[in-house]
């Protein structure tokens, strides 16, 4: 069969990154945009202005724009991203229109027509749980949801807490709870390699226009990472919800029980990953359900599979 793609973002500059990879190597019929690393407004408009400037005909569905909990409060990371989401990038504005279909209802369309679907998922996860609220029936047609979220360590929007999970911890654990098998890759492992300024300098010189462009969105991460984790190198998250697919041999995987934690004055946001190596389904957390955790990955060699995708593109 063919497996077929959805990319759920919020762009967001290691987005930007999972987009284009995700376009060379993989059969991605639609893009979904949610509140995060911006807001949708932004996140949508960048997600389309990255297509255009590739070349990529794919059809980006706006999502939601905040948190499913009613008095949640809506996060952003402006702070590390910028105030337009993307800041640094020299993307011209897009021309394309978002699709009128939305986010939610797209995603629950093509679980229902399409024989094998996998949903990578890179962002806040409120689109996912708002479809899988709204037509259960969808557990039993998605393959497989591969989630760049959370950590089996330490958080970055606190010491808990990953900033997608974070955003919208009820949305997240309606996802760990469900059956759909599931894949994550964390903070333990995404934060431990990334893009440095060789590797920017490459792209500005390369010639290709995209790659420049994309060169001074990278540059102003880069920048913030340093400012904010005194690091060498800009982690590239998201493309690691992607390379299980495109490069299979890259990361391993240790099959856990995860549940997140919507309460804990200190720990809201956090993805509890039991690493107690019990068999006993009951011994696992309320809310937990099975899931492949990421716990090393070749942080090199996926690098050189984002400089490639970059330098990909005209």
């Amino acid at each position: 069969m063919n497996r077929r793609f959805i990319l759920d973002c919020d762009p967001g500059h290691d987005d930007a990154v999972a987009l284009l990879t995700a376009a060379r190597f993989l059969d991605v019929i639609g893009i979904t945009t949610v509140f995060g690393n911006s807001n949708v407004t932004n996140t949508t408009r960048n997600a389309l202005a990255l297509c255009e400037a590739a070349g990529l005909d794919i059809a980006v569905h706006p999502g939601s724009d905040r948190p499913i909990a009613v008095d949640a409060a809506v996060h952003s990371a402006q702070s590390i991203h910028g105030q337009s989401g993307l800041d640094g990038a020299a993307l011209p504005p897009p021309t394309r229109k978002p699709h009128d279909q939305d986010a939610v209802n797209f995603i629950i369309e093509s679980a229902l027509q399409e024989t094998d679907l996998t949903i990578i998922a890179v962002a806040p996860l409120t689109n996912l749980a708002r479809a899988i609220t709204r037509a259960p029936q969808i557990v039993n047609r998605i393959s497989e949801i591969s989630i760049m979220g959370g950590s089996t360590t330490f958080g970055n929007v606190t010491a808990a807490a990953e900033f997608n999970i974070f955003a919208d911890p009820e949305a997240a654990a309606v996802v760990f709870a469900s059956k759909i098998p599931k894949r994550m890759v964390g903070l333990n492992v995404t934060t431990t390699f990334g893009i440095a300024s060789e590797h920017i300098a490459r792209l500005r010189t390369s010639g290709q226009l995209l790659a420049q462009e994309i060169a001074g969105a990278l540059d102003y991460y880069l920048g913030r990472q340093s400012a904010h984790y005194q690091r060498q190198f800009a982690p590239m998250h998201d493309v690691c919800a992607v390379i299980p697919y495109s490069h299979p041999s890259l990361i391993e995987y240790q099959d856990l029980h995860v549940a997140v934690e919507c309460q804990g004055t200190l720990t809201r946001g956090q993805t509890v990953c039991d690493q107690r190596g019990m068999r006993r389904d009951d011994s696992a957390a309320p809310g937990a359900s099975s899931t492949a955790v990421a716990m090393t990955a070749q942080g090199d060699a996926i690098v050189e599979v984002v400089m490639d995708s970059l330098l990909y593109y005209p």
